[in-house]
């Protein structure tokens, strides 16, 4: 039996076990065999048409904002000293490196595997300079360590800084800069060299410094994704 969408559906009406799905990938048996026998506006079912089941009930991303801290900008040479991702509501999730790690001689395995896990529980990480570094950092290194990372069209990704560069014309499309330059000032703060290299030993308060140092920047980056969202297409382009 095929079922055809009625008009004035929403989300309300959407069965539960639904809810949430944003990425035609990502369904399990159930999911599709609702999409196979439910139908668009088109006559085409869900499983052809994905895009207007998001349209017809009104089903919206989940977005988060990622930023990592680093030992070194490449990745077989460096760790991750930290991750945030700060979701749209304003929830805001961390993990950085520990002394416990640091004596494991584990490096920075667990907190690639938490970055990664909670990644996956959006639709789409937004990054700044993220396609040319965070991505491919925490590929590396969860492939370094045998973690699976989200494969090709499984979670969306957009780059503030790609936005930056095609739609504004500053000196500089750093993040600071994009932020003082439309939000009139940035919130990003300076850490010592030293404090550094003490993070990359786990040490409580240093790493505390760089937490918080990630923290500023995840909001400097939500302020400057919604300023430029507006005038930029929302492509589909996978991490």
């Amino acid at each position: 039996m095929i079922i055809y969408k009625e008009k004035g559906n929403s989300m309300k009406n959407l069965p539960q076990i639904m809810k949430g799905l944003t990425n035609i990938k990502l369904a399990n048996s159930q999911q599709l065999h609702w999409l196979l026998t439910h139908k668009c506006s088109h006559r085409h079912n869900y499983v052809r048409h994905f895009n207007c089941l998001i349209k017809d009930y009104n089903i919206k991303e989940r977005v988060g904002f990622l930023d990592i801290e680093t030992s070194n900008l490449k990745a077989n040479f460096g760790i991750v000293l930290c991750w945030c991702i700060l979701a749209e509501d304003g929830i805001l999730y961390q993990d950085w490196l520990t002394k416990k790690d640091v004596l494991s001689g584990t490096e920075d395995k667990r907190v690639i595997s938490t970055c990664i896990d909670t990644m996956e529980t959006f639709d789409r990480v937004v990054g700044h300079y993220s396609t040319y570094f965070d991505i491919p950092f925490l590929r590396t290194r969860a492939l370094i360590h045998g973690i699976p990372y989200p494969e090709f069209g499984t979670l969306l990704h957009t780059d503030v800084w790609r936005m930056a560069k095609t739609k504004l014309c500053l000196h500089s499309n750093r993040q600071d800069v994009i932020a003082e330059s439309l939000q009139g000032k940035t919130v990003k703060t300076r850490i010592s060299h030293p404090a550094w290299r003490k993070a990359m030993m786990g040490d409580e308060v240093a790493c505390a410094e760089v937490v918080d140092h990630c923290n500023k920047d995840v909001v400097d980056l939500k302020k400057n994704y919604e300023a430029l969202l507006p005038y930029c297409r929302v492509t589909k382009s996978s991490i």
